[in-house]
């Protein structure tokens, strides 16, 4: 966390050099909002809840006029070159290769749950490919689920999501009596806790999001999305309810990146530094992306060039929708041993994994709610379920 907060202004400031834009005050200063969990305004953003956009637009534009930079586009990595004892690059179905280091970047696994609020690729493949190449993984057992998803079943705008930040700015959660029953801005587990208890309450599959008192000017796109999903969010609270939204699991990595098996490195959601413990603060995650990331970067570049083996057999296989069903049943908001214990065999690696994580921390912390477990568990504070190459579970403390 000394690092993030370190070197986290120093990382925005970069990215206004390199052209971000970001929205300012009426004095010209940066405009800071406050986000779930926040005890103060210091989350900057970019029109709204436009942030990733505006940043992923102009930094893709840079790498493109970069001449260093090779973008391979319509090429899938289908494997890391490993020999489960150092990683010597990347297998693409466009043929191997070789690096003297290998950075995965490749998000999340959110989209494993059934009802999320990510693209349907956020699959968890960087976790896959490096637990198959010999990297241990680490916290898998904590996804984040996002309390104010839309709830709208069987359509395509079902999960999407209504950025914290309009709750930041007032927006108020109401039950079927359309009354507000929980505070909007504590941290996400606890709202989304509170989300599945008025449900449950209510016998009813969502509660609702009162966007009267927000000026569309403020937030463009999600009231533009609301309005495509066929709502008036201006007249009428909207539905809502959890999904998942953010792994703080992945591969186990340190401050600079490296994970367990030399020669490779992840950043950003797919890689698990421990920052963001059992629940992430909102926003923490984009700063982590561009502190970790340079952290990576400038590491990398000191690693040695090794002479490369054979490629390894092994190929990337994607989840089936059947996985992703059986992973929302069995490992969605509120957890079970007996629904935990029936995903083990499921076909797809980290489903597996994610099913024993969950089964070895028998507590209830952030995100993970175990019925079985409902208290946390002191004893367990600032320790980590690793998931061993080897398919070991085991607990860890991390300095």
């Amino acid at each position: 966390m000394r690092a993030l907060v370190e070197e986290a202004p120093a990382a925005v400031r970069d990215l206004q050099a390199r052209g971000v834009v970001f929205d300012l005050d009426h004095e010209g200063r940066l405009a800071l909002g406050l986000e779930g969990g926040h005890s103060a305004r210091r989350i900057v953003h970019s029109g709204g809840s436009q942030t990733g956009r505006e940043i992923t637009s102009k930094l893709a534009a840079m790498v493109a006029r970069d001449e260093r930079i090779e973008v391979r586009e319509r090429t899938s990595a289908t494997a890391l070159w490993s020999d489960g004892e150092r990683c010597f690059g990347v297998i693409t179905d466009a043929g191997a290769l070789g690096s003297r280091a290998t950075v995965l970047a490749t998000g999340g696994a959110a989209a494993l749950w059934r009802r999320t609020t990510n693209p349907r690729g956020a699959i968890g493949a960087g976790p896959v490919f490096a637990a198959a190449a010999g990297a241990d993984l680490a916290d898998l057992e904590f996804c984040q689920f996002h309390p104010t998803a839309l709830a709208l079943a069987d359509t395509p705008f079902d999960g999407q999501l209504i950025t914290e930040a309009i709750r930041g700015e007032g927006a108020k959660l109401l039950g079927a009596d359309g009354e507000r029953f929980t505070d909007e801005l504590a941290p996400r587990d606890a709202v989304s806790a509170a989300v599945l208890a008025k449900m449950r309450e209510e016998g009813s599959a969502f509660v609702r999001l009162d966007l009267r008192t927000i000026d569309p000017a403020r937030f463009p796109n999600v009231f533009a999305s609301l309005a495509e999903a066929g709502l008036d969010p201006q007249t009428e609270p909207v539905p809502v309810s959890p999904a998942a939204h953010y792994t703080m699991g992945g591969i186990a990595v340190d401050l600079d990146g490296r994970s367990s098996l030399p020669g490779l490195y992840a950043v950003g959601e797919c890689s698990c530094t421990g920052l963001h413990g059992a629940n992430r603060l909102a926003s923490n995650s984009l700063s982590e992306c561009f502190v970790f990331g340079g952290r990576a970067a400038r590491a990398a570049l000191t690693e040695p060039e090794e002479t490369r083996p054979a490629e390894p057999d092994w190929r990337f296989d994607p989840p089936t929708d059947e996985t992703r069903d059986a992973v929302w049943r069995r490992a969605g908001p509120l957890r079970n041993p007996t629904d935990l214990a029936a995903l083990i065999p499921d076909p797809y690696p980290l489903a597996k994994a994610i099913a024993l994580a969950a089964l070895e921390r028998k507590e209830s912390r952030g995100p993970h709610l175990r019925t079985d477990f409902p208290e946390t568990d002191p004893t367990l504070d600032a320790v980590h379920v690793v998931f061993g190459a080897d398919g070991s579970v085991r607990r860890e403390t991390w300095a």
